[in-house]
């Protein structure tokens, strides 16, 4: 046991995460697990509960999170101008899921976060890692597509994960294959969009729709990344 005692805040979460993590497929994401990090790590009971105040739920938190800045990092040292926006898509979503480590412990997390008292925790973690990739890729929407696209990457993100969780072949070629569907399906779903915006027919019918999502705003970059948009004021 390694003394850890003096570790500030940010380094004695580390320092339990990494030691939680071997307990996680046997014990789950539990108290259990928890008391064995904390034995095993040697951090500051008291130091660990100021850090991780729910215990173990706070240590999945952050596991998730440190799969977010995973991702990110191998986006940023990647040449993506050659490659088609919707590939560099799938490729953040497979960097991500990369990113995410043994399947028993990202299983254990999912049925954590599964939990009716977890389970809204569980959807801004997903919808964070949206939009993580969509800010790695560049996107600048300040509209109502700030929330489209990253409700629908969610969608992707989460039916892809699920699949990974059950693939077992070669170099989890089937979830790849899995993922190249969504993307093409999302893609067809554009393409609708824009005939159905296009439509002579159909314009008249929504001009107050349409007047009504463009007041809906982004939240600003200055404010919490939890709160909900805005609408625009007049000029």
């Amino acid at each position: 046991m390694a003394d850890q005692k003096s570790l500030p805040p940010s380094d004695a979460a580390e320092a339990l995460l990494q030691a939680i993590v071997p307990h996680v497929p046997f014990d789950g994401w539990t108290e259990a697990a928890f008391q064995a990090a904390l034995a095993d790590s040697g951090v500051n009971p008291v130091v660990a509960r100021g850090v991780c105040p729910r215990g173990a739920l706070d240590l999945a938190v952050l596991a998730h999170r440190r799969g977010d800045d995973a991702m990110v990092a191998r986006l940023e040292a990647e040449d993506l101008s050659a490659r088609k926006f919707r590939d560099r898509i799938a490729l953040a979503v497979r960097y991500r899921l990369e990113a995410a480590g043994d399947q028993d412990v990202v299983r254990r997390a999912s049925a954590l976060f599964a939990l009716p008292n977890h389970a809204p925790e569980g959807a801004k973690l997903v919808w964070d890692t949206a939009g993580r990739i969509w800010t790695a890729l560049g996107d600048t929407s300040d509209d109502v597509n700030w929330y489209t696209k990253r409700a629908t990457l969610s969608g992707v993100y989460a039916s892809t994960l699920l699949y990974w969780l059950g693939d077992d072949s070669d170099g989890q070629a089937r979830t790849w294959d899995f993922l190249d569907r969504r993307i093409a399906d999302v893609m067809q779903i554009e393409k609708l969009k824009a005939q159905v915006r296009d439509s002579k027919v159909l314009k008249p019918f929504l001009a107050g729709p349409s007047w009504a999502l463009s007041k809906i705003k982004a939240p600003a970059r200055t404010t919490r990344n939890d709160m909900p948009g805005r609408w625009r004021t007049s000029q």
